[in-house]
């Protein structure tokens, strides 16, 4: 089967939708914090036992920045800093329970509004949808390594 042409078109305009359907889901959810916070929180959710550091080094900011963002977290509740208990230089992003409850709701929240625009598709696309995000996510992942390990020369040069 040949690929067509405008493939790659109608995967950011598939990913634009896609995106519409989340945000719309989050702002249903009459959310208090910024989507860069929210963004924040599932990293630090994703990276257990994150410095501000290395969040600057995930958001590709200053830790001024990064460090700024966790302040604004901190502030309503989202966020707590701790000592690293192996080493008390060391400060640690702990999300809240607060915060776990927020990104939980949310992520049931944005899976429903995804379920309902797949409920409206055949049952045979959406497994074939399934199969060729499966494929898509494969193969960027191989390329992953060397994208990174690219970025990381351009920095440093």
């Amino acid at each position: 089967m040949e690929r067509p042409p405008n493939l790659a078109a109608a995967i950011d305009a598939a990913a634009e939708a896609l995106v519409g359907v989340l945000d719309s889901a989050t702002s249903r959810h009459n959310v208090s914090v910024s989507p860069t916070q929210l963004r924040v929180l599932s990293l630090i959710m994703a990276h257990p036992h994150t410095n501000v550091n290395r969040l600057a080094e995930l958001l590709d900011v200053v830790p001024s920045s990064a460090s700024r963002l966790c302040d604004r977290l901190e502030a309503v509740g989202l966020l707590r800093r701790t000592a690293d208990p192996r080493d008390r230089r060391e400060v640690r992003l702990i999300p809240t329970a607060a915060a776990e409850t927020l990104l939980r709701e949310l992520t049931e929240r944005r899976h429903q509004a995804v379920q309902a625009v797949l409920d409206r598709m055949p049952n045979r696309v959406q497994h074939e949808l399934l199969l060729a995000l499966l494929a898509f996510g494969q193969a960027a992942s191989m390329n992953a390594p060397q994208a990174a390990a690219a970025d990381s020369t351009a920095r440093t040069a």
